[in-house]
């Protein structure tokens, strides 16, 4: 039967919206164009792209619509790269442009970036957005209200503190909180004044004591955009659009709905597009037609009765959650429970700009198996309404059960072809009767879960379960329920411990895995359903007050979840600025380019405007981890309308050799062989992006399969490694071992990490004529950049000029692998004679841009009588990946940070560099010290658990005196370390806090609490020698102004602003007369990379060099008394040069490998941090309490900088060792390709309480640095590792109630999954599965 056709006379082919109060009007936009796509393409580039998945937040927008039914004006945030321009009809987009500009920014604006909140800047538009869009929603937010609010932002820079301080100062405070109370929020809903006593607020008001210089604008909600009129009297009809390759439909009734599916039966409905945009962006699906349904209004509303809530299917998740949250007002108390259930995991349910715009149905009918919300529809009983096209509106629906809608993977009771979900019904909890949902995920804000699940059971007078149903998400390739379960517990009492018993053993054959299940995590996944259950059971206990005799100690603390209250913390200058004698360095000064990046006004490289005739480039991936290349066609790519060209290793008018570190290993284009996925074949260029990246995946390359290795240990049994093994031998270690009193061994393994910098690699290569090629670029390695293309394209470097105006972020992860994508765009740009430009997708940038190697270390330690250490073997292993890079780099800081903080006086370490068919490992911020320290402190714990001693008191009675040699014999000057220790420990109470965890501990078998001290140790310098210089340019004009160039990169460390102080300081100018345009080889040459925290070190002394010499030339009019300008005005007429070239290499330093002799380091950097974390032990979850930490910096060049490096710095290491798992495939493919699968840490996993202070009353007479400040950004990374032993501790505890004596080995990342499983309870061990023959886990570690 032919499909009816379709009446389109009645449709518009015009879109209609209002921009940042400016219509617009577009005939036939095209479906696929997303809002960000829009917005950035006419100009608006503040609003960002940061992983096209609705996972970061940098795309936030605000869309204002009007509901002509209730009168009432809606401002939603929502993600801009996912949401269809075609949706925004009759709406008004605000980007972050219209909030304000620098010149009068938006209060929002300037409170983040005045309060510190903006260090690269890419993520803060979004995030700003998101503030705007809570305030437009409710002007007068609680602090809960506010820290709830940035769900759906990340940010990898600053540690979220300063950004929550600013958006604070707009929180109106609750009445209890007059007399310092929290008024009942404090940690698990309890109250703050007991272990809070000392809560200072840092929260900057309009009038801050703290920011004395901060005059913030009041905030006026009536001076905010208005709603456009003339949208409100917009009449709704029903649109049409279409392009190339999709259809969309807008109808606005639900008879049109039914006409579009009964025409076409393929067509794909729309929500929030937040799966479809998924799906054909990543998956690379097309559907058309698109049918777009927020604006059918049979498909909104909500009904709530006596009996249940019937929603429209089509109502967003926020107005999901806005409907039960009202109807817990209106319903009786014992009616609630389900309401409940529902509020817990919407709550979770990704962010808010994804919970604004993706619908209920959309959700249901995606049928996830890991869905949040399914599993409380079947335990609820609820039911769905369906209409099919073969039907009118007023005919009869179809009404299924929840429990019988999911029907296999991805697959419901719906007709694809024909059905349209319509309404929900979920029926209200009776009398006697409970319900709760569970999510557990590896984030607790915006993160898929790995288990989700809902029971309800319904009690009978005797306490007999008359009913009980489970939904379980997660533990099937469907929302299941675990009906043999169900069936047993039928009849029977509850509180029986042999029911529960037995109940747990029928969950097990309920949901059956094996080692290989998709997913992953099989064991974890087992532990989890039970371990629901478990809470489920005791929490039903306790409401019925039953009487069951247990061993669980406080109940509550099992059958409850963690909850976080506000945030807050204190942050003192007073040690890092004593005894500063400058008058602009050492003083506070707001980042430059803060409020510009707060505006969306600063620049980045993808934000630069399209050059003349200026091409796209696409990368043509390899799909193998290890293959010959058969053949190579790119003919159907190169038919395709719009495509320019390809390019491979044929085009390469030079070498296409080339190598990240110290040997030349790799290839700009694959030649013959491919090592990896992701490694780079080709490079398609054509018109759009769009074209590019579908072209390049029609470029057909055939493979002949090798054998991989993923992993170190198969590595190492392949005998693979990329260059020999480096060691490093103090004393003699086999004679100590023979005469020490105990010996202990172990393993520690500690997995990568991704950078996951905001802003992806992006790179526009501009050939200009006469052989001249300009780059524009985000990486961290200028000089690098201009030489690697020099040789690619056999040009002489003074051909080649390359800029750099500021990345969104770096982290090492810039410095030598954004060179194979600048090559090849080169490569381009000089056969085609035009501009080509390129910004990685997310899932691209890290799937080829490499990761923090992955450790393995095998260590052997020795005591004395006295427990001292006197001697150490270390096999230390990393995963290079398929080449060298800078693994062996990597590697040589590791060997250097093994003794951590401790005296050693007999080490033998050995470095080992496994080669692997993954992407090339790299530099990570902290290079090899985390992994090294983090090996040196795993064994101080289990050696302190093995002997008996508290680990802390190990730790001091092995620590450095001053003037003690290191193991590479380095003296140990200005050694502060054990007093800033001390310090650290007694401020923070740090010992009464031990005993109060062990306290705690007492209290429940299911929630410890743990609690750690660990000290630091990094030394400051390249540890290749000829690294270590830098160099400036300083220009002053004839008006005054200043114009300085250094060769250090911006990447929201502050390094300009810190330079523009040392400028100032050195010409005693106002820092407001000095400007940095951008970072050049043409101004400064053969740069330094911006790295290895030297950086400042390095910069600022080449730039007081230059000012020393203009300001001797400048002394005799000075001297004169003229004020600035007049001198320069006078000098310049007699002719003075006003030209400074600056140039600074370290001293004293030089490391000879060979002897084992010679300075290695300019100085070390010391620190300390403590930390207290709380751990739900049924599920892994768990919170940070409290967090201290004190560094020893030196005269810091700008203390409030140095704190947000401090803050950003602490976080990344508390996700490295807790939250950030990247895992493979066992065929080499990236599993954690972007935000949705790779967590890093979001604003609420942040220390409840925050505090950073300095080493006090310390002086640094050996150190030579730029006003004795010393480097910042690398060495408190793994300070958040205090959280990772601090977790380990509180597991301690619980391992001995569990009867697991001794030490144990915890890996690094600590997840809720290596939480869980490392408890030793009878749930977990019960939950074991051993591989079959032959078989693979689903995912891998590579470590």
């Amino acid at each position: 039967m032919m499909a009816p056709i379709l009446d389109l006379s009645g449709f518009s082919n015009t879109l209609h919206f209002f921009l940042n109060g400016t219509e617009v009007t577009l005939e036939n936009p095209d479906p696929n164009t997303t809002v960000l796509q829009y917005v950035r393409s006419v100009g608006l580039t503040g609003t960002k792209l940061g992983c096209a998945e609705g996972g970061c937040g940098a795309c936030t927008v605000l869309v204002s619509s009007y509901d002509k039914a209730t009168k009432h004006i809606r401002h939603m945030n929502v993600n801009g790269c996912l949401t269809p321009l075609c949706s925004v009809n009759g709406k008004h987009v605000i980007t972050i442009e219209g909030l304000g500009n620098h010149k009068n920014p938006h209060p929002v604006q300037q409170r983040i970036a005045l309060c510190f909140g903006s260090q690269c800047g890419f993520c803060t538009p979004g995030i700003a957005m998101s503030l705007y869009a809570l305030l437009r929603n409710n002007p007068t937010p609680s602090e809960h209200e506010i820290e709830e609010s940035f769900d759906g932002n990340l940010c990898r820079c600053t540690g979220y503190r300063p950004i929550l301080d600013a958006a604070k100062s707009f929180a109106v405070p609750s009445p209890a909180a007059a007399n310092g109370c929290c008024g009942g929020v404090g940690a698990n809903g309890g109250c703050c004044m007991g272990e809070r006593a000392r809560r200072l607020s840092t929260v900057p008001q309009e009038i801050s004591a703290r920011f004395p210089a901060v005059q913030f604008k009041s905030y006026d909600p009536s001076q905010e955009l208005i709603f456009p009129p003339k949208l409100m009297k917009q009449a709704l009809a029903p649109l049409h659009f279409h392009s190339r390759k999709t259809e969309w439909f807008r109808p606005t009734t639900l008879a049109q709905v039914l006409q579009i599916k009964a025409a076409y039966p393929q067509a794909k409905f729309v929500g929030g597009n937040t799966e479809v945009g998924i799906e054909t962006k990543f998956k690379h699906m097309e559907y058309s037609p698109l049918v777009y349904l927020h604006d059918v209004e049979e498909l909104q509303g909500t009904q709530i009765t006596s009996k249940g809530i019937t929603i429209g299917a089509n109502v967003s998740i926020a107005n999901f959650q806005k409907t039960l949250e009202a109807a817990l007002g209106t319903v009786s108390e014992h009616q609630t429970p389900v309401l409940r259930a529902f509020l817990d995991n919407i709550k979770y349910f990704a962010g808010h700009q994804i919970r604004n715009s993706a619908s209920v149905a959309g959700n249901v009918a995606t049928a996830s198996p890991i869905s949040d919300l399914n599993p409380v529809f079947i335990a609820s009983n609820s039911t769905f309404s369906i209409l099919s096209s073969e039907q009118s509106v007023d005919s009869v629906a179809r009404v299924v059960p929840a429990a019988e809608f999911f029907v296999g993977y991805r697959k419901t009771a719906l007709n694809p072809a024909t059905d349209i979900l319509t309404r929900i019904h979920i029926p209200l909890t009776r009398p006697q009767e409970y319900i709760r949902s569970f999510k557990q995920a590896k984030r607790k804000d915006d993160d898929i879960s790995i288990v989700t699940a809902a029971i309800r059971v319904q009690l009978a007078p005797d306490n007999t379960v008359r009913e009980i149903i489970f939904g379980y998400g997660g533990m099937a390739a469907f929302t299941c329920q675990a009906k043999q379960t169900s069936a047993f517990l039928a009849g029977r009492i509850w509180g029986d411990k042999s029911i529960l018993d037995k109940a747990l053993e029928f969950l097990d054959a309920d949901l059956p895995m094996q080692i290989s299940t998709p997913g992953g995590m099989p064991e974890y996944r087992r532990t989890l359903a039970k371990s629901f259950f478990v809470r489920f059971w005791w929490d039903v206990i306790e409401q019925q007050n039953l009487n069951v005799q247990h061993s669980h100690g406080d109940v509550r603390l099992l059958t409850e979840e963690i909850h976080r209250h506000v945030s807050f913390g204190m942050q003192s200058d007073k040690g890092t600025t004593q005894n500063s004698d400058t008058d602009i360095v050492s003083k506070s000064v707001v980042a430059v380019s803060a409020i510009k990046q707060a505006t969306g006004e600063a620049q980045y490289t993808d934000d630069m405007p399209k050059l003349h005739n200026e091409l796209y480039g696409a990368l043509v991936l390899s799909s193998r981890a290890h293959a010959k290349v058969v053949s190579v066609d790119a003919s159907a790519a190169l038919d395709y309308p719009g495509v320019r060209g390809y390019f491979d290793h044929h085009r390469i008018p030079g070498s296409n050799v080339w190598g990240g570190g110290i040997l030349e290993d790799e290839f700009i284009f694959v030649t013959d062989t491919v090592y990896c996925i992701g490694q780079n074949i080709g490079l398609i260029v054509a018109d759009t992006q769009a074209i590019a990246q579908e072209a390049a995946r029609m470029v057909k390359v055939e493979y002949i399969d090798l054998p991989i290795n993923i992993t170190i240990d198969e590595a190492i049994a392949a005998d693979s490694y990329v260059i020999a093994p480096k060691s490093i031998v103090y004393g003699d270690v086999d004679v100590a071992f023979a005469t020490c009193a105990r010996t202990f061994e172990g393993e520690v393994r500690i997995g990568g990490q991704e950078h996951f910098y905001l802003e992806t690699q992006a790179t526009i290569v501009n050939y200009k004529g006469e052989d001249e090629i300009e780059i524009y670029s985000s990486t961290q390695s200028l000089g690098e950049v201009q030489q690697s293309v020099s040789k690619v394209l056999d040009l002489s470097t003074n051909r080649i000029t390359c800029k750099v105006k500021r990345l969104g972020g770096g982290f090492g992860g810039k410095e030598s692998r954004t060179v194979p994508l600048i090559c090849a765009l080169s490569v381009a740009s000089y056969h085609m004679k035009r501009p080509v430009r390129c910004m990685l997708d997310r899932n691209e940038d890290m799937m080829i841009s490499g990761q923090r190697n992955p450790f393995k270390g095998r260590w052997k330690a020795g005591l004395d009588e006295n427990n001292k250490l006197v001697a150490l073997d270390v096999q230390m292993y990393l995963n290079s990946g398929w080449s060298a890079d800078l693994s062996p780099a990597v590697m040589e800081r590791a060997l250097f940070q093994i003794d951590g903080v401790y005296r050693i006086p007999n080490i033998r370490v050995v470095g080992h560099c496994c080669r692997t068919n993954l992407p090339t490992n790299t530099a990570f911020r902290g290079f090899g010290s985390p992994q090294g320290n983090i090996i040196t402190e795993c064994f101080m714990s289990e050696i302190a658990e093995q002997i008996k001693m508290p680990v802390e008191e190990f730790r001091e009675l092995n620590f450095y005196k001053a003037g003690e040699l290191t193991h590479y014999n380095q003296e140990l000057l200005d050694w502060h370390l054990p007093k800033g220790y001390m310090q650290l420990k007694m401020r923070a109470n740090y010992g009464a806090r031990r005993v109060a965890v062990s306290e705690f501990n007492k209290l429940s078998k299911w929630r410890k609490r743990g609690i750690s001290l660990i000290p630091i140790k990094y030394g400051i310098s390249f540890t290749a020698l000829h690294l270590n210089q830098g160099g400036a340019l300083i220009h002053i004009y004839h008006d005054g102004s200043v114009l300085l160039s250094h060769g250090g990169i911006e990447m929201g460390q502050g390094l300009h602003t810190k330079m523009i102080q040392v400028c100032a300081e050195g010409l005693k100018i106002p820092i407001d007369f000095i400007h940095t345009v951008d970072t050049s080889t043409d101004r400064v040459a053969n740069a330094t990379s911006t790295a290895a925290s030297a950086s400042s070190d390095l910069n600022g002394m080449a730039i007081k060099d230059a000012c020393d010499q203009l300001s001797e030339r400048l002394e005799p009019y000075r001297a004169k008394g003229l004020a600035w300008k007049e001198a320069v005005h006078h000098a310049y007429f007699d002719r003075v040069n006003l030209s400074a070239n600056g140039f600074y290499k370290t001293p004293d330093i030089g490391y000879n490998w060979e002897t084992n002799s010679g300075q290695l380091f300019c100085y070390f950097t010391l620190g300390v941090a403590i930390s207290e974390v709380e751990v739900d032990l049924l599920t892994g979850s768990h919170t940070v309490l409290r967090s201290d930490v004190c560094m020893d910096l030196g005269r810091s060049i700008n203390p409030s900088i140095d704190i947000g490096q401090i803050e950003g710095a602490f976080m990344q290491g508390v996700g490295l060792t807790t939250t950030e798992e990247p895992l493979w495939f066992p065929d080499g493919r990236l599993f954690t390709q972007g935000p949705g699968a790779y967590k890093i840490p979001g604003f609420r996993c942040i220390p409840q309480e925050f505090n950073i202070s300095f080493f006090e009353d310390v002086t640094h007479d050996s150190i030579k640095t730029i006003y004795k400040s010393k480097g910042v950004g690398e060495p408190p990374l793994f300070l958040g590792s205090s959280v990772y032993f601090a977790i380990r501790d509180a597991l301690w505890y619980a391992r001995q109630e569990n009867g697991h004596a001794g030490t144990f080995t915890l890996p690094v990342p600590a997840t809720a999954e290596k939480i869980r499983m490392a408890v030793g309870d009878s749930i977990a061990e019960s939950s074991r599965l051993s591989a079959k023959e032959g078989e693979q886990p689903w995912i891998l570690q590579s470590c």
